[in-house]
């Protein structure tokens, strides 16, 4: 049963102020599409719905709340320009933004940003300054510089006008497909949940609105709840990588949102390899967490029309070839085995050719006789390859482990 409020009146945003957005952004930024997938419907028991951000511009649907906020600027806070702290996709939208509005931006982002975030935020112009670990850190950092050049400060999140920007993604969702029976939204700061479930709610108070966080950072979680979690650690969704929430979304969150999930990193690693392999679209860890709530909670969609926002594509390449080939070792597409061989000439060959025999192909091999524990006239080598599948892997498995050979795959999680 979806949750309304009697109180939606009192809330710091409307409806009215998420149509007001859509008028001014018009035209400045991409009507992105709401289209069905039927492989994701036929993966997840769904019938499933994306909502593609990742087309924007800059990649992601930050640039809308971004643009909505710079255009209340006076002609003095203009000239002197403006200030953000960001991940990423807030900075490059309001970069962009600022640049065609001529309008001086400077940018804080934690170290750890990845360079494409880095790179292309640059590319619009915007001075970037790199300090500290992780997002709270170049807040503080923002707030510093804020205060000593007189700039305004652009929230990435907790701003009327910011939440007001991203609704208008929810406003289009609804209007292209009125009857979907929940939206499934990244939550980090909560912007972008907080003007959707305000839109959604205003034209369908029916309608459900999920909540999606990494389980490394569950703050609006916890907010929420009352739960005690930690905020930390590695997630490949550093874009909704935030440990405090804002305190205007956690109003509306608490208000029209009905239920927050926590995705484990597996799931998002493989959201983002089925958004490439089955919708041939790219999606940042944050930007896929949306399907990864559906992978990870499959019993709570079933059966039901689902609206799911791909937030953002900024996504480092070196980091999705990684997801991408991880994802291959768990589908047994590809593996590497531990193989001990006797240490004299003609061993490694006959092992060879028993990749040969069963058409696995050979990627790499690490040939190893000093650093083990096996006698010495042993040695072990590790062939990291790739099959079809992962019966022909294991019919190859068996015929080595035949031939006398220990064999053992090594483990990717």
């Amino acid at each position: 049963m979806a949750r309304t409020a009697a109180s939606v009146t009192e809330l710091p945003v409307t409806i009215a102020d998420v149509e007001a957005a859509a008028g001014r952004i018009e035209g400045a930024v991409v009507q992105t599409p709401t289209l069905l997938s039927r492989t994701l419907s036929e993966r997840t028991g769904a019938t499933v719905y994306v909502k593609l951000e990742n087309l924007q511009f800059t990649g992601a649907y930050k640039e809308r709340g971004a643009l909505n906020r710079l255009l209340q600027l006076s002609e003095e806070q203009k000239s002197r320009g403006v200030i953000a702290a960001s991940a990423g996709n807030h900075a490059q939208g309001l970069a962009y933004h600022a640049r065609r509005l001529g309008i001086p931006a400077t940018i804080v982002m934690p170290a750890p940003t990845p360079s494409v975030k880095v790179s292309q935020t640059e590319r619009f112009g915007a001075e970037i300054v790199l300090e500290g670990e992780t997002f709270d850190e170049a807040l503080a950092c923002a707030l510093r510089i804020q205060e000593e050049r007189g700039l305004t400060f652009v929230p990435p999140f907790d701003d009327p006008y910011i939440i007001a920007g991203a609704g208008t993604v929810g406003l289009e969702m609804m209007t292209e497909q009125p009857d979907l029976d929940v939206l499934v939204v990244p939550i980090g700061g909560g912007g972008l949940i907080s003007g959707i479930a305000i839109a959604a709610k205003a034209m369908n108070p029916d309608i459900e609105v999920i909540g999606v966080q990494a389980e490394l950072f569950p703050s609006m979680f916890c907010k929420v709840t009352g739960e005690k979690r930690p905020c930390v650690g590695d997630t490949i969704a550093e874009g909704i990588a935030v440990k405090r929430p804002g305190a205007l979304t956690g109003q509306i969150v608490d208000a029209l949102v009905d239920e927050i999930l926590l995705v484990p990193e597996r799931d998002l690693e493989t959201a983002v390899s089925l958004l490439i392999q089955l919708e041939r679209t790219v999606a940042e860890g944050a930007g896929a967490a949306g399907l990864a709530a559906l992978l990870t909670h499959p019993e709570r969609f079933a059966g039901r029309k689902v609206g799911v926002v791909v937030t953002g594509g900024n996504i480092d390449t070196r980091l999705l070839a990684t997801v991408l080939l991880r994802d291959l070792a768990r589908q047994g597409r590809m593996t590497r085995l531990r193989i001990q061989i006797h240490d004299r000439p003609g061993a490694m060959f006959g092992v060879v050719r028993l990749f040969e025999k069963h058409q696995v192909n050979i990627i790499e091999i690490d040939h190893q006789r000093i650093f083990t524990k096996l006698p010495a006239k042993d040695a072990f080598i590790e062939i990291e390859c790739e099959a079809r599948d992962t019966g022909q892997l294991d019919r190859m498995i068996e015929d080595i482990r035949a031939s006398g050979l220990n064999v053992e795959p090594v483990a990717i999680d």
